[in-house]
């Protein structure tokens, strides 16, 4: 049996940057992966290849705009074999590129399925069956991330019903799609099939979009994407399905009534959320799971099972590849003797539409719950010159800032490059920053992130462009 120091199974957005840093303290490494590309769900079939099908189809729309930019393009439309091509060379160099990682690093990759059979030993099923086992000295690191939840009455086929990773993938654009989940990965891929021309619909069995994010710039998100052409049937709880070749019907019962109405829609995305991802034998040999499938583990992400750490998707918190990331580095120093650590109250969100949806630190409605006094800071991008040079004047900067103190509690960001605008923001919240310390800082003009400096000055009732 090989030894190594420690050994990660699961090589996605987690697992391989705990390798990586691991290897840079000086710790021999290997990652047990099974996909023939490493990356994990996030660069196989999630966050990378949604975000290259959300380019495509946001420079298709942008394009079929450019008249008023006084920019002539006639006839400009979709080729959806090019824009899979587009999507699947992304993925490609990408995975290549995280290959290349591993052998700068010397991260040894154990190809195959990952199981643990005692602390510290790891069995290896390889693509054609055989078995090996590799031994950790100093400790193995649980990283299989999540894989899609199911909803009861409505069976996931990759035919007609989709999970996120089917709807990457569709071999045509459907004349209706029918979407159920109004989160994250509902939203985005919904946004891209509208674009393609699909008339998508949102069933959600909430009152509102976006869950979790602050509850204002959800409502606007969705009015936003309204007027783009996507239908939101919210507090619908779908209850079954019938399908045919060429189509699904969807039951649908609304809250608080007792008839059922039918849906039909050429195809259905089921995107109610993320379970974690389960068979790795921590359970068999003793370890703590929960009734959600997710690992128990303290305050260094070791598990019951001493040697055994746990960390991302498979531990439960916010499912967002970041987060995974910065827990792995994190495991890798604190097995080298270092301080590492993830300030959770730092960890930025984005929906990728468009305009983006980015947020930082708290809620409106979790300041109200926990009895915080703060103050509202905020401003629109309508008010923002670089907002109007680029024709996207919708959305707008919220930030919450504590009534005594003034320190930034959390940012909300609805606008364009809102993904991009939120790290400013997580910056200050790391450094405990006050809105007067954003208000202060000399931002360039026009930028867009002017309307953020705009938004600090609000909450104190003195913006320059408002």
């Amino acid at each position: 049996m090989p030894n190594y120091d420690i050994v990660i199974i699961g090589g996605g957005p987690g697992g391989y940057p705990a390798a990586i840093r691991a290897s840079q303290l000086g710790f021999k490494v290997a990652v047990v992966e099974e996909r023939d590309l490493l990356g994990g769900t996030c660069l196989n079939i999630g966050c990378i290849p949604s975000k290259a099908l959300l380019q495509s189809t946001e420079r298709l729309v942008a394009a079929r705009g450019l008249a008023a930019y006084g920019i002539l393009a006639d006839n400009v439309r979709a080729d959806l074999p090019g824009v899979m091509a587009h999507k699947t060379q992304v993925v490609d160099e990408l995975g290549a590129g995280v290959a290349w990682l591993f052998k700068k690093n010397d991260i040894t990759w154990l190809k195959g399925r990952g199981k643990l059979v005692a602390a510290g030993r790891v069995e290896i099923t390889g693509p054609g069956g055989a078995v090996q086992e590799a031994v950790a000295d100093r400790g193995v690191i649980i990283a299989t991330g999540s894989k899609p939840s199911t909803l009861p009455g409505v069976p996931i086929d990759e035919r007609r019903i989709v999970s996120s990773a089917g709807a990457l993938s569709l071999p045509e654009v459907p004349k209706r799609l029918a979407v159920i989940g109004g989160g994250y990965v509902g939203l985005e891929l919904g946004s891209v099939w509208r674009r393609l021309g699909s008339e998508v619909v949102v069933i959600e069995f909430m009152d509102r979009i976006a869950a979790g994010l602050d509850a204002e710039m959800a409502d606007a998100l969705q009015k936003v994407l309204e007027k783009q052409g996507i239908e939101f049937r919210l507090q619908s709880k779908v209850t079954g399905c019938r399908q045919s070749d060429d189509s699904v019907v969807l039951e649908l019962v609304p809250s608080g009534g007792s008839d059922t109405i039918e849906l039909e829609a050429d195809y259905v995305l089921v995107s109610i959320g993320r379970r974690a991802a389960s068979g790795f034998g921590l359970e068999e040999i003793g370890g703590q799971v929960d009734d959600k499938g997710r690992v128990a583990v303290n305050a260094r992400y070791e598990t019951n099972i001493p040697g055994v750490y746990a960390i991302g998707d498979v531990i439960g918190g916010a499912m967002l590849a970041h987060k995974a990331e910065e827990e792995g580095i994190a495991v890798a120093e604190l097995l080298a003797g270092r301080a590492g650590h993830v300030n959770y109250e730092a960890i930025p969100a984005v929906v990728y539409t468009w305009p983006e949806l980015a947020s930082v630190g708290k809620t409106e409605e979790e300041l109200k719950s926990a009895g915080v006094a703060y103050r509202v800071g905020r401003f629109p991008f309508s008010a923002n010159a670089m907002a109007k040079a680029r024709l996207e004047r919708e959305g707008f900067v919220k930030v919450l800032a504590d009534s005594g103190t003034d320190k930034i509690l959390g940012v909300h960001i609805l606008g364009p490059d809102a993904g991009t605008m939120i790290h400013e923001a997580v910056l200050a919240l790391e450094f405990g920053a006050a809105a007067e310390d954003i208000a202060r800082t000399s931002h360039a003009h026009p930028t867009l992130p002017e309307a953020l400096r705009e938004a600090c000055l609000a909450v104190d009732r003195r913006t320059i462009n408002l």
